[in-house]
């Protein structure tokens, strides 16, 4: 029988068992904004709308936006979904070839404000991201304050295991229920939505259990021989590190390289060695949804174990509050980021699901 407990993947830091905090206490103490790789051209057939929403689902906001313009949902383009009970600032595409632009300030209300629109050549496809700059407010704060001070100097010197977090598996893990009884059962969602959150779901959760792994073997951080390194700043520009390297390590030290875990998918694995065996060890019990992934038509892909926020700040309001400031890449979780920290109630538990930064 597979569990899917989240919560009881080891963290890094013993320390953050000792402070303990609230997260979400109100929308506006959680704030995303989303950045773009590239500007808008400033002509074209699709119009982009950098948007302010307040406890506002992403995908429900596209569909409004679609039947605002009159145009269907599919000519409605955005580049990943933002948490609902935030505030949080993201770019949608309109494709209006061939229609009048609508007055975009009638569609605000309390919750929408459009902050931007200006034209380009193309719509704003899923992933197209630069990464998210969060600006959260911690409430409720409990422990020593010079535990706190420690856990975030760690977390700006080390940076945090690169966990998916609790919302990519839904709520209670119903994601991973649901690939159990796909990959068992043969029970395949009907709608591609749900299929494409499922298998994300899954292959995030073999991630998080070699990570999980190499935590409690403290090589997570550090070089194995077979390990598959990625560059720093790139999401598929790696290569394999088939023995141990001075150099190599020192280039892991400086943070211009990190090892990886697996996203499964066909074809011969990537990694080598000692890596390989670890990997097939922590696995072993999960012959079935490999094969389900690679029968899906997946290939093999890596991601960094170890996540690193930008520009860290924190800055302590009062005994209770606690701000904090950094940025992440695409597909890192803020969450991850916290948990390494403290011991965190998130409050939009009780009202909503949170989203990742894609």
């Amino acid at each position: 029988m597979k569990h899917f407990d989240y919560l009881s993947l080891p963290r890094h830091s013993d320390t953050a068992s000792g402070c303990s905090a609230k997260l979400r206490e109100k929308a506006v103490y959680f704030e995303v904004e989303e950045h773009l790789p590239f500007s808008p051209e400033g002509e074209g057939s699709h119009v982009w709308l950098y948007v302010q929403k307040t406890d506002t689902n992403t995908d429900w906001l596209a569909q409004e936006i679609a039947r605002f313009a009159g145009v269907s949902p599919v000519a409605v383009g955005y580049a990943g979904l933002k948490d609902r009970h935030a505030v949080t600032s993201q770019w949608f595409s309109v494709n209006l070839q061939g229609l009048p632009e609508p007055d975009w300030l009638a569609f605000e209300n309390e919750q929408i404000k459009i902050l931007k629109a200006v034209r380009h050549s193309k719509k704003l496809k899923r992933g197209a991201l630069a990464g998210n700059r969060f600006r959260l407010r911690l409430t409720d704060i409990v422990g020593d304050p010079s535990i706190w001070e420690q856990n975030l100097q760690l977390i700006a010197e080390q940076g945090v295991p690169n966990y998916f977090a609790e919302q990519r598996f839904g709520h209670h893990g119903n994601n991973l229920k649901k690939a159990e009884q796909w990959f068992t059962e043969g029970t395949e969602p009907k709608k591609r939505n749900q299929r494409s959150i499922i298998i994300s779901a899954a292959r995030s959760w073999l991630f998080n259990l070699v990570l999980a792994e190499r935590i409690r073997q403290h090589n997570w951080n550090q070089m194995l021989a077979g390990d598959v390194m990625l560059l720093a700043g790139t999401r598929a520009s790696y290569f394999v590190a088939e023995t141990k390297d001075q150099v190599l390590e020192k280039r892991i030290n400086e943070m211009d390289i990190h090892p990886t875990g697996p996203l499964w998918g066909k074809g011969e694995a990537i990694s080598k060695n000692d890596t390989l065996a670890l990997e097939q060890s922590v696995l072993t019990d999960w012959l079935d949804w490999q094969q389900q992934l690679e029968k899906i038509g997946l290939s093999q892909e890596r991601r960094a174990l170890r996540l690193f926020p930008q520009n860290l700040k924190w800055q302590f309001i009062n005994q209770t509050s606690l701000l904090l400031e950094f940025e992440l890449g695409p597909g890192s979780y803020a969450t991850a980021v916290l948990r390494e920290l403290a011991e965190i109630q998130d409050m939009s538990q009780k009202i909503s699901t949170v989203s990742p930064s894609e």
